[in-house]
């Protein structure tokens, strides 16, 4: 894949990601779920990659919070998600297998990764269950979403079979 079409494809799932986090999204204590995030990291997991999926997953992040619609909360979660839905899906070529790693990767090991990152930099003194059900419920309506996306992109030949990595 040439690098322009990389990042061209990059830049849509940025973009998808941070108007859907206008359109969907709700609050969880003193973080707020975004769904589809979750279903793009699963989808640019997919179709790009690891790397690329944990890129996109830091840009959109970076515009929420500095749009003033997200939190810190959104880069452990994200970008942890990201990383895992990619490497499952690489390594089984399951589609499934990359909901599978946001939800572990975002649900369980983000949410859990949140509590000293909250602690330290937004000072707030919470615990693991002040995280846990919000990203599994944002994690796991994310993935299944992210997943009826691509069963239509793949029939649709709209993604070419070049963009995986």
């Amino acid at each position: 894949m040439n690098r322009t079409r990389l990042l061209t494809t990059m830049a849509v799932f940025v973009a998808i990601g941070t108007i859907g986090a206008h359109l969907l999204w709700f609050p969880t204590g003193i973080a707020k779920a975004y769904p589809v995030q979750h279903a793009v990291n699963v989808m640019a997991a997919v179709i790009l990659g690891p790397i690329p999926a944990v890129i996109i997953a830091f840009v959109i992040g970076l515009l929420r919070n500095l749009l003033g619609i997200g939190t810190l909360l959104a880069f452990p979660g994200g970008m942890v998600g990201a990383l895992l839905a990619g490497y499952l899906y690489r390594f089984t070529k399951k589609k499934p297998m990359a909901a599978v790693g946001e939800l572990i990767g975002t649900g369980i090991i983000g949410s859990l990764l949140s509590v000293p990152y909250a602690n330290v930099l937004m000072g707030q003194s919470v615990g693991a269950l002040a995280f846990v059900p919000g990203f599994l419920i944002s994690s796991s309506t994310g993935a299944i979403l992210g997943l009826l996306v691509l069963s239509r992109v793949n029939h649709s030949q709209v993604v070419p079979n070049q963009l995986h990595t």
